[in-house]
């Protein structure tokens, strides 16, 4: 025999559950976990990084997302997703980056991430002439390549480079920011392209040797980047990176915004550059037939 109608022991069951008490404690715990994971993966294994500056250009433009691996030399207190760890001279299983290596120094005053272009490793004698590296006495490869043709969007305006008009228009009959570049080798066959388009006060630096422990770091977008070359604490790296103050090393590029991209989800698709996703950051090796001097 039924006990009840079907519908009031619905609402019977419904009230049971209505009168169940939420496990507050169990809701935070679980929270918590999840944000710890989150910070535990972002220091010790991989973060997204965001490029907001043209320091890097040609090889990084503002827009560019790019995925930084933390482990590739060890872990320190850089390695800390947001700074949470105080300041120390301490590494776990370190290592040395390689040049050509695009890595995350911290600025040695303030908590502000940088990105830049490993271009001299411990010990070694760099200085800078007339916009050339010499490297222990050496100046590296660099030659002359034709013209890249770069974005012209609301990301990439072609602005910055001072009395230097490079908005050109390609075969397509497309705007762009067609860019005088150099291709630069480094002692290991590390090659990349670079752009030194005018005389600047960072072309010339007076040599000095890297403390051991350190790196000698540059932007690509050699008059228009501030890296160990500026010793001005508001304006530069104040000359080599300790590697406790590396963060990690850039990998590749996951995508790329336009500036175009607003709060209607259609942008989010049109903003996309393309070409530029799954890019890798490790710079192209060639074989030396001799290896520099150290």
């Amino acid at each position: 025999m039924s006990t009840g109608s079907p519908a009031v022991n619905d609402i019977a069951k419904t009230s049971e559950k209505s009168d169940e008490k939420v496990d507050w404690i169990a809701e935070i715990r679980g929270l918590a976990l999840m944000l710890l994971a989150v910070v535990g993966f972002h220091s010790f294994i991989a973060k997204p990084f965001y490029i907001p500056s043209e320091s890097m250009m040609p090889n990084l433009l503002v827009g560019d997302r790019l995925i930084v691996s933390k482990y590739p030399y060890g872990w320190s207190w850089s390695s800390i997703s947001f700074h949470l760890a105080p300041r120390g001279d301490w590494r776990l299983f370190p290592s040395t980056p390689e040049y050509g290596d695009i890595v995350i120094p911290v600025h040695p005053e303030r908590d502000e991430d940088y990105i830049k272009r490993v271009v001299a490793l411990p010990g070694d004698r760099i200085a800078v002439r007339n916009g050339q590296i010499v490297l222990n006495g050496t100046p590296i490869e660099q030659r002359v390549e034709p013209a890249l043709d770069l974005p012209l969007d609301g990301n990439s305006r072609c602005d910055g480079f001072d009395f230097d008009n490079f908005r050109a228009t390609d075969d397509d009959g497309q705007q762009v920011c067609r860019v005088p570049v150099l291709r630069e080798t480094l002692p290991n066959g590390a090659t990349y392209l670079v752009i030194d388009h005018t005389r600047s006060p960072l072309d010339n630096f007076p040599e000095i040797t890297v403390p051991e422990g350190e790196v000698f770091v540059m932007g690509d977008n050699r008059d228009h980047s501030s890296d160990s070359r500026e010793l001005s604490s508001s304006r530069g790296l104040m000359g080599p990176v300790p590697l406790e103050n590396v963060g990690g090393r850039a990998e590749f590029i996951t995508f790329s915004l336009d500036g175009t991209t607003t709060l209607n989800p259609v942008t989010w698709w049109t903003s996309l550059r393309e070409g530029r996703a799954w890019t890798t950051l490790r710079p192209a090796v060639v074989e030396r037939n001799t290896a520099a001097a150290r």
